[in-house]
């Protein structure tokens, strides 16, 4: 390792504002594009085919696992690789960058797995029609299948994170983003020559965007992360680096997973509304997509938070971690309460770009508008919890999760599907963030105590 470890990085000097948004801002924006490509998949397969967006739908639980896998073990790695160069500690900064590498392969493995024999029975196992669990299938086999891409980029992009670098995951994500929203309706309707794929397209457009921003991501970290040096030796697996990475990793991978279990469960609830089961799992598909809009940016800025109070942790330097909280959570309630006036007023319009139909309008308005009700209180929330895991402890923030999604959150949906009513279902959403944000005032009292209680002013 060069001596470029030992000299001080901007993230203990440079004054803390402007620090968080030079970190968060090009996250932000490369989250922004995200979103953009997420719901442009959706638009397009909804003009293609109502039942290839309910599938597109239902498989989302398993590409969110899919994600949860690769940025839980990024954030385990992120937190080390920070900690490690606020010490100064070059030996472990090295063996965190190479044993991230080899569990983001080993990740990729299951995933492969499951979509050569997994793929068509998860789909088999849901109150869905035949043509959906076909168009289902074909989606989630190609997005498992070939999903190397987005454990490649997305460990690669937490390496530059990690140092401060956060301009070039900018440039990762967007050249994935774009390659993606270019290749959609190219695939999916067969325009240029192109074969007409469907549902299918949709699925390749979004395995060859990730794979040319993995192909981006491994090319900046090895022309400009000069402070992470990555070799065969430093590949191989060592027990306590792992140990130290799933420590912060796996409460975050678990976070996302139960959004899994809560996605599945919930559109199982909903299919079990006669007549307009599959319209209503549409209309919670078309929100999920549209919501990434919302919170999207807001994970870009954890993601510029994360390093900072990470790093300054490891340096002592306690004025800057209270600083950096405070700002995140000041810029993270504005986001959230400017997406609650756009679902607000702007409901139909949202829907609209998904080809809705009357039913799905009129299930969907007030969907959207019950549901982003609680926007007003999750930017805190989020913070909180990003806090959690960047101070070592992720397992705060998955006991909020757990707490939040399949404590309060499914049981209340159940008990409110039982009025018959599908608008009642979503107000399950409001009372589970208010368990949520209690349980994240106490538990950031207790870990300011427990973590900066004794660090000097």
């Amino acid at each position: 390792m060069t001596d470029t470890v030992t000299k001080e990085n901007k993230m203990g000097t440079m004054p803390v504002n402007r620090l968080l948004l030079t970190m968060a801002a090009p996250m932000v924006l490369s989250m922004l594009v995200q979103a953009l490509y997420n719901v442009v998949d959706s638009v397009f397969v909804s003009h293609f085919s109502q039942d290839g967006l309910t599938a597109l739908s239902l498989a989302f639980p398993v590409q969110s696992l899919m994600i949860a896998v690769a940025t839980g073990t990024g954030v385990g790695i992120n937190a080390m690789l920070s900690k490690s160069l606020g010490e100064k500690d070059s030996e472990n900064v090295s063996a965190a960058a190479g044993n991230g590498v080899f569990l983001a392969l080993c990740s990729y493995v299951v995933f492969l797995i499951f979509g050569l024999f997994g793929a068509r029975l998860f789909f088999e196992t849901q109150k869905a029609t035949a043509n959906v669990v076909e168009y289902g299938t074909q989606y989630l086999s190609i997005c498992s299948i070939f999903s190397l891409g987005i454990y490649v980029q997305i460990t690669f992009e937490r390496l530059l994170q990690a140092t401060g670098k956060t301009f070039f995951t900018m440039w990762t994500q967007l050249s994935g983003a774009l390659i993606n929203i270019i290749l959609d309706p190219i695939l999916i309707f067969g325009y240029f020559g192109a074969p007409r794929m469907g549902v299918a397209g949709a699925a390749a457009a979004t395995v060859i965007g990730q794979c040319v921003a993995a192909v981006v991501a491994v090319i900046c970290n090895l022309k400009f992360n000069h402070e992470v040096h990555l070799t065969l030796k430093g590949l191989r697996p060592k027990a306590r680096v792992i140990k130290r990475i799933y420590s912060v990793g796996v409460p975050s991978i678990l976070m996302v997973a139960i959004g899994s279990v809560m996605t599945y469960t919930m559109n199982q609830i909903l299919l079990g509304f006669e007549k307009v089961g599959e319209t209503a799992v549409s209309v919670f598909g078309a929100y999920f997509k549209l919501q990434s809009f919302i919170f999207m940016p807001i994970f870009g800025l954890n993601n510029g938070m994360i390093p900072i109070v990470a790093y300054n942790y490891g340096a002592r330097k306690k004025s800057r971690i209270t600083a950096t909280i405070k700002l995140s959570v000041v810029y993270a309630v504005s986001m959230m309460f400017l997406g609650f006036l756009i679902f607000q007023f702007f409901s139909p319009a949202l829907l609209n770009l998904f080809d809705a139909s009357p039913t799905m309008l009129e299930l969907g308005v007030p969907a959207l508008r019950i549901i982003s009700l609680h926007f007003l209180l999750a930017g805190f929330s989020i913070i909180s919890s990003s806090v959690f895991q960047a101070l070592g402890s992720g397992t705060l923030s998955l006991i909020i999760s757990v707490a939040r999604q399949l404590v309060v959150l499914l049981p209340t949906a159940w008990l409110l599907s039982l009025t018959g009513k599908v608008s009642a279902v979503w107000w399950s959403f409001l009372i589970a963030e208010f368990v949520s944000l209690a349980l994240c005032g106490v538990f950031l009292k207790l870990i300011y105590k427990k973590r900066l209680g004794d660090i000097p002013d």
